[in-house]
């Protein structure tokens, strides 16, 4: 990182953490829990951009800066918590010098080999997010979580048995349960934000549409779309269940029924050449999903229209 490039520097285990920043050797080599404090940056060698092999949790108070996840920066306030996947780009800027308090919980994915919780850490959303969204805490809520927090660190600070790695994930998987929570909260207290993506989102479909860009590139997708409003899917479609209900494989299927419904309804194009600009590869696949959301074919939608 000295010679000015913007190579990323790539920290793969936990081991090579702790030495990167002269702490003492992690007491598990797939689990550690730090706190801020004992972090040393080198002047000379600060680390401005990286990616780490395994996962963080971290809750940073005191911090006065920004981090960056992917092309966005997040503020930091007091208790705030961010979740790293192993291989997201994380990079920080004008930080200032002083150390600031709080955890960096790191678990490598290994240490939820054969556990249950492995699965179940792929069905929230927070953890996958290439654009990561900060979760902002209550005192109640910071306290709940650095409670179950300090839970860990005493089992990590214990003698290793048969059984520690046992506690540890049951520990970490309250720790995974209350931030699934506060983040479903967050969607709700955050609706004035979300409510501005959700505009942008049916402003993106309506002008995929409109264009007829379907005939060359397809049906609309959920990562065409996330990419299109530098949202990762996971977050679009859990921002978008929390205001809508629906899923964003829902909200496109509901729209393209909209399109096709005023194209059955105002012009004389069969409902083959309807599937087709629309993006559908075969029309029995537009009859399909036409039928089940309306209880009637798009012939039997057009005919109520066209009856001669």
């Amino acid at each position: 990182m000295k010679d000015g490039t913007n190579t990323p520097l790539k920290i793969n285990s936990i081991s090579e953490f702790h030495q990167s920043m002269s702490l003492k050797k992690p007491k598990h080599p797939l689990i550690s829990l730090v706190n801020f404090k004992d972090i040393v940056k080198h002047k000379d060698e600060v680390l401005r951009e990286f990616v780490f092999g395994f996962y963080t949790i971290a809750i940073k108070k005191d911090f006065k800066g920004k981090f960056k996840y992917g092309q966005n920066h997040y503020d930091f306030d007091e208790g705030v918590m961010s979740f790293i996947s192993p291989g997201q780009l994380l990079s920080e800027s004008n930080a200032n010098e002083d150390p600031i308090s709080g955890h960096l919980l790191m678990f490598h994915p290994d240490f939820l080999r054969g556990y249950a919780l492995e699965e179940k850490l792929m069905t929230m959303g927070f953890f996958s997010y290439s654009l990561c969204e900060a979760l902002y805490l209550s005192e109640d809520e910071q306290q709940m979580i650095e409670g179950v927090m300090n839970n860990i660190g005493t089992e990590y600070n214990s003698s290793i048995d048969l059984y520690s790695q046992d506690v540890m994930i049951s520990h970490l998987e309250v720790l995974l349960n209350y931030s699934n929570r506060f983040y479903n909260r967050q969607f709700i207290t955050r609706k004035h934000i979300n409510n501005d993506l959700l505009a942008n989102l049916e402003k993106e479909l309506n002008s995929y549409m409109d264009s007829n860009a379907s005939q060359n590139e397809g049906l609309p997708t959920v990562q065409m779309l996330s990419k299109k409003l530098n949202v990762s899917p996971s977050y679009l479609s859990d921002m978008l269940k929390g205001l809508t209900g629906l899923t964003v494989q829902q909200h496109i299927q509901e729209k393209l029924i909209d399109k096709a419904k005023t194209l059955l309804s105002t012009t004389s194009l069969r409902v083959a050449e309807v599937a087709y600009l629309l993006g559908f590869e075969h029309p029995q696949s537009l009859n399909r999903i036409f039928k089940k959301k309306t209880d009637v074919s798009p012939l039997q939608y057009r005919r109520s229209f066209f009856k001669n």
